[in-house]
């Protein structure tokens, strides 16, 4: 799938674009929010990634010029400005999901997967777990838990997100580090059972369940 990345970070975009590479997409890079405008009306991009620092033209001048002139590519904003105030505008402008700086590669990867998934019209967008009490929006990346969104970190997301898409299925702390932290992580495997605390706090002590020998699941 052909994907269009709007960095001006050489530092991000030269790993990152390798890493989307390695993952199968085509990757075109622009650096500027004029270059990455060009790009886009030059060629057919079912994915836009989009960083909101840009020179020349931020990225929500670009994402809202894009609209304007009938683009409808998927955007995924990337960016340091996490503040709720600036997910919303994003999002507001046409945006469909909003990924926070420093972020892992496996979180960026999922998130253009759930795009992909919409683009093509396979999937839900929003998948349930808990017993009927929380929701994930995989495309926005926002949970609910008995009807109130929840903020939640982007680690924490990709923890539930994992969780919830097999809801069957007993995840140990191997299988949770590989999916959520990716396969270089290099920290302690117990960092697992940290964030499923943080996740319980969140929403409820029973939104998690754990089994000594099998791990970890969605409570059904």
């Amino acid at each position: 799938m052909r994907l269009l990345l709007v960095e001006d970070d050489a530092r991000i975009a030269q790993p990152t674009a390798s890493a989307l590479r390695e993952a199968g997409y085509d990757v075109t890079w622009a650096q500027t929010g004029p270059g990455g405008l060009e790009q886009a009306a030059l060629g057919d991009f079912p994915l836009v990634v989009l960083d909101v620092m840009l020179p020349g033209m931020d990225g929500f001048a670009v994402a809202r010029e894009l609209r304007d002139t009938g683009v409808d590519s998927a955007i995924l904003f990337l960016t340091a400005r996490g503040e709720l105030t600036d997910r919303v505008e994003g999002l507001d402008l046409g945006g469909d999901a909003y990924l926070v700086k420093p972020f892992a590669m496996p979180e960026l990867l999922a998130t253009l997967r759930a795009l992909s998934r919409r683009e093509r019209g396979q999937g839900a967008p929003r998948v349930g777990f808990g017993a009927g009490r929380g929701l994930l929006d995989t495309v926005a990346r926002t949970v609910a838990w008995d009807g109130q969104e929840v903020a939640v970190t982007g680690r924490e997301y990709a923890l539930l997100e994992t969780l919830a898409l097999a809801p069957e299925r007993w995840f140990s702390r191997e299988d949770l580090i590989d999916r959520v932290w990716g396969p270089s992580f290099g920290g302690e495997a117990r960092i697992v059972d940290v964030y499923v605390r943080y996740v319980r706090r969140k929403l409820s002590p029973d939104a998690i369940s754990s089994e000594r020998g099998r791990g970890y699941r969605v409570a059904r």
